[in-house]
């Protein structure tokens, strides 16, 4: 009986052993994807700089209202054009809108309150 318990005992200490291991950066399977302090590390620049005709995508507000207790958002994407200085010369709203609706708390707090 206290044969079978104790290689039960060193069954599961290997088992926790050899996963330690291996979830270590040591281990054989990690070898590659760890650096150590002395190594610098490899970086190179972005030779591509992006593109100044491409639009810039920017939602806006178009609408806030009330709504049993709720506060309902409606947002509109444009498509903002720019002319090399930063100025914008063009806004056109997309199809694309997206409703955020979230909890009036100024509401709630007044009926705490009465």
């Amino acid at each position: 009986m206290k044969l079978t318990t104790f290689i039960s005992a060193l069954g599961l200490l290997l088992t926790l052993g050899a996963a330690a291991y291996l979830d270590s950066p040591y281990s054989f399977l990690n070898i590659n994807y760890t650096y150590t302090a002395d190594q610098p590390v490899v970086a190179k620049p972005a030779a591509i700089q992006p593109s100044k005709d491409e639009p810039e995508l920017v939602e806006k507000l178009e609408k806030s209202e009330k709504d049993g207790g709720y506060i309902v958002e409606t947002y509109q994407e444009y498509e903002i054009y720019k002319d090399k200085e930063g100025n914008i010369k063009e806004e056109i709203p997309t199809s694309r809108t997206d409703t955020l609706k979230y909890w009036d708390y100024s509401e709630a707090s007044h009926a705490i309150e009465q």
